[in-house]
């Protein structure tokens, strides 16, 4: 069928050349391959973008969404291009507009314990620069090197810390936004305490750039806490032990910073990847950390491990040694996707149902005769498992397709989520209706259709 065009490729793009006075326009070819493909999606089936555009400013981003209404053109919102979910890729004749250039810190106040950030910023620089001056910035993904503040508001990113800091969306205090409209709106504010209003700032956080582009946050500091941090491994026979050793550690009062498991195979692949020997321990893995070593926090650890059945366990106060033991934890990835095919996942668990979990992920994967490696954040019930397969296999195997739905299924019948701090993206997108239940999805799509009237925000993604 012709379709008569209203206006050329180039036409729109000399438009939104004349809107973006600051940052940069590209269109050619690798540029908008190289931006619309993660790594998730290597092929062409998501689209090639029609523009790819990295904003210097808020005006900038006003711009762009300006000839986006125009020409009725998809926006989908960029920052380190770090999603797992197929949540930034491109969209076909999209305009993939990244914040990445937008990494300016702009304030740092020790006096009201917050920072004022671009949402460019690297997690890690801007954790960096406020200890640089006694405070820090708890939220601990383990994409902290290399993930943008705006990509962790908008995703809800968790990660390390949780179990003691909470998630993202538990240390943001404000918010700028650009809608799709192209106001840019101003939400919560400075203070530890706000009561005004619907609080928008939240419904902005983990929405995934579907109701509006980032473009400045205030977050909340940490006061670097007095007394020497403590971290350790232990070693327990299973994840299952392992888990429940974890929930007694959780309400025990000890208040730990970090507690996050690895499988022996995880083990295993960590090994010959950083060239140590865990795995000879056998079972599951332990890496704690609490925030000061007084005797009763310890003599209570040791306790807990004790009558779990704890084996091997050793602790340091060495600032290098516990470093060495944030990189091992941070590595498990590389190491486990090491010349294989993969799909890392994201569930979380009511506390009280993360052993059992445990259990029901070994019986899939040996129900599906499948490779699965099993790690997470279990002081927060939030657990990764990781199924491979054979990098010559180009299809996903319908096996694994099976294990997933198996997991997902048994994750909502514990009273879980099938997204604890990864997002939603396209990759779990249906399962908004079984998750949140058919009147939730419904007011999910109002929402969606109230802040974004034309459908142009990172469509199809996090709602469907």
């Amino acid at each position: 069928m012709t379709v008569f065009s209203a206006f050329s490729n180039s036409q729109i793009i000399d438009f939104l050349r004349a809107q973006v006075n600051d940052g940069q326009v590209f269109t050619e070819p690798e540029t908008l391959k190289k931006q619309s493909f993660s790594e998730r999606m290597t092929s062409d089936s998501s689209g090639l973008a029609l523009a790819y555009i990295e904003a210097k400013t808020t005006a900038d981003v006003q711009g762009v969404m300006r000839a986006a209404r125009k020409f009725h053109i998809p926006v989908v919102p960029q920052n380190q291009f770090t999603s797992t979910v197929v949540g930034a890729d491109g969209v076909a004749g999209s305009f993939v507009l990244s914040t990445k250039q937008m990494n300016q810190i702009k304030e740092i106040s020790r006096a009201d314990s917050l920072a004022v950030v671009e949402p460019g910023v690297i997690n890690g620089d801007l954790d960096q620069a406020a200890r640089k001056q006694g405070m820090f910035y708890a939220p601990d993904p383990g994409s902290k090197p290399i993930s943008g503040i705006g990509g962790n508001v908008a995703t809800n990113a968790g990660g390390l810390s949780t179990v003691k800091y909470g998630a993202t969306k538990d240390n943001v205090l404000g918010l700028k936004v650009v809608l799709a409209d192209g106001r840019e709106i101003k939400l919560g504010g400075r203070t530890l305490k706000q009561a005004f209003g619907y609080d928008l700032t939240q419904l902005f956080v983990g929405s995934e750039g579907t109701l509006g582009i980032i473009t400045e946050v205030t977050v909340k500091l940490m006061p670097i806490p007095i007394g020497q941090p403590t971290m350790g491994i232990a070693f327990f026979a299973d994840m299952t032990k392992l888990a429940q050793a974890v929930a007694e550690i959780r309400i025990s009062g000890v208040y730990p910073t970090m507690l996050e498991a690895l499988d022996n195979a995880t083990i295993e692949a960590l090994d010959a990847y950083e060239g140590t020997h865990y795995s000879d321990n056998s079972g599951a893995m332990l890496i704690f950390k609490v925030d000061n070593s007084v005797p009763e926090v310890v003599d209570k650890l040791n306790e807990l491990m004790d009558k779990h059945g704890a084996v091997n366990a050793t602790v340091t106060t060495d600032p290098a040694e516990q470093e060495g033991l944030q990189k091992l934890r941070r590595d498990m990835l590389p190491a486990v996707f090491a010349g294989q095919n993969h799909i890392m996942e994201d569930m979380a668990m009511p506390l009280s149902q993360l052993a059992p979990m445990m259990d029901y992920i070994h019986e899939v994967g040996e129900q599906k005769h499948l490779k699965i490696y099993v790690a997470g954040h279990a002081g927060d019930g939030n657990v990764h498992p990781t199924i491979v397969w054979p990098k010559e296999q180009t299809e996903t195997p319908q096996a694994v397709v099976e294990a997933l739905q198996l997991m997902f299924h048994k994750t909502l019948e514990l009273g879980g989520t099938i997204s604890g701090e990864h997002a939603v993206g396209t990759l779990k997108n249906q399962w908004n209706n079984e998750e949140l239940g058919e009147n939730v999805d419904q007011i999910q799509h109002q929402i969606k259709a109230l802040f974004d009237p034309m459908g142009l925000l990172n469509p199809k993604r996090k709602i469907n």
